[in-house]
């Protein structure tokens, strides 16, 4: 092997330490953080997994070239990583998307109380009880029974609830996807030591 050979191969090494390393981490710690409702720290989670998934492209780049230098497309190990590399990074991106949907419900779980009651409704159900009591004997009166007034309160906490219902989900899909790609990039890191031994 020439020094060439042995620098990209370096390269491809060290980017597989210091790309995929840092965004497994990230990636397993979202949901310890989303279950702790701590939005500050999912969005930055979220940062650095978007970050290390795109350097994570650079360990793909010196392995096909690393290969293309050693004649080795042709062995099945190397078929089988690259296959696996692909799942992996379309995981990222699914990963990715449920980080996304889990900073938006927490951010709106975490908002006043005020901003959960849609003002067009509020509204309509005001417009509905004023054009009847106008209206006189033009609509059928008014019952305050069958109808309560929308109290902002429980519309916030409906709210709220749905949309920590939404942030759990969004959690167990990323812890799940989490596991995958850390077994992939196990099963990759397997077949790299044996094919290079084989």
């Amino acid at each position: 092997m020439s020094f060439s050979d042995r620098a990209v191969l370096w390269l491809h090494i060290a980017a597989a330490v210091f790309a995929i390393g840092p965004g497994t981490a990230a990636i397993m710690s979202t949901p310890r953080y989303i279950r702790r409702r701590n939005t500050a720290v999912v969005g930055y989670l979220y940062r650095i997994t978007r970050i290390y998934a795109v350097a994570s492209l650079l360990v793909l780049v010196f392995g096909l070239i690393i290969t293309e230098l050693l004649h080795d497309f042709g062995k099945p190990w190397i078929s089988a990583s690259i296959t696996l590399y692909v799942v992996a990074a379309v995981l990222l991106v699914l990963i990715m998307r449920d980080q996304r949907r889990a900073i938006a419900a927490l951010a709106a779980a975490e908002a006043p109380a005020g901003a959960a009651v849609r003002p067009e409704k509020s509204a309509a159900a005001v417009g509905g009880a004023g054009s009847s009591a106008d209206a006189g004997t033009a609509g059928p009166p008014v019952d305050p029974a069958a109808d309560p007034p929308v109290n902002p309160e429980d519309v916030a906490e409906a709210t709220a609830t749905s949309d920590l219902r939404t942030a759990a989900v969004e959690r167990g899909r990323i812890a799940s996807m989490a596991g995958v790609t850390g077994l992939i990039w196990l099963a990759i890191l397997v077949l790299m030591v044996w094919g290079s031994n084989s």
